[in-house]
């Protein structure tokens, strides 16, 4: 993908040196998700950052793989992480680009980074021959969902969760499954 100047930003690939400001904002992607609904998203911890950004930092050189940074002046304003899939069964679809992270930092939300990026990730994959784009977004994040919608994505899947154990797993059901496995392991 070439650099490309929008306004008074540049969207390109993104480079090993850039890995720290990727974990910061994979981090904020974490919390963020994390408190919209602490039942199903992952608790961020003081690792996350660090290992957000270790491993899309392994993920730079992956053939299949997009990341891609809106840059300023030598800081980073957001990032998308994407990639091409085959087949897969268990989402029953085909081939497709995977649009997995889209982030932006909140001070510099509202200028078109966000647009930029997903136009930018949208032509990287189709460029790689990605039939489609499919992607997930939390039920509660409505301003990424406009963004999604703007640039031509429709709804698909509709992602239910239930939450099987109390919050201090003292669910009886659960004990009981749980005797039920000790017993038979014996």
């Amino acid at each position: 993908m070439p650099r490309s100047e929008t306004s008074d930003f540049t969207i390109r690939p993104a480079a090993s040196a850039d890995v720290p400001a990727i974990g910061r904002l994979g981090a904020l992607l974490v919390r963020v998700h994390h408190d919209f609904d602490p039942q199903r998203f992952l608790a961020p911890t003081p690792q996350t950052e660090h290992g957000y950004g270790s491993y899309l930092g392994s993920q730079l050189r992956t053939p299949s793989v997009i990341i891609i940074v809106a840059e300023r002046d030598g800081v980073v304003l957001g990032y998308t992480y994407a990639g091409v899939e085959g087949y897969d069964y268990m989402e029953l679809r085909g081939p497709a680009g995977v649009l997995y992270d889209i982030v932006v930092d909140p001070a510099h939300r509202g200028h078109g980074v966000g647009r930029a990026l997903l136009d930018a990730t949208l032509e990287s994959l189709e460029a790689r021959g990605a039939p489609r784009v499919v992607l997930s977004t939390a039920e509660r994040n409505e301003p990424a969902q406009r963004l999604f919608a703007s640039a031509g994505f429709r709804r698909t899947m509709i992602e239910m969760t239930r939450e099987l154990e109390g919050a201090d797993g003292s669910s009886e059901r659960v004990k009981d499954v749980r005797e039920s496995s000790r017993l038979t392991d014996r």
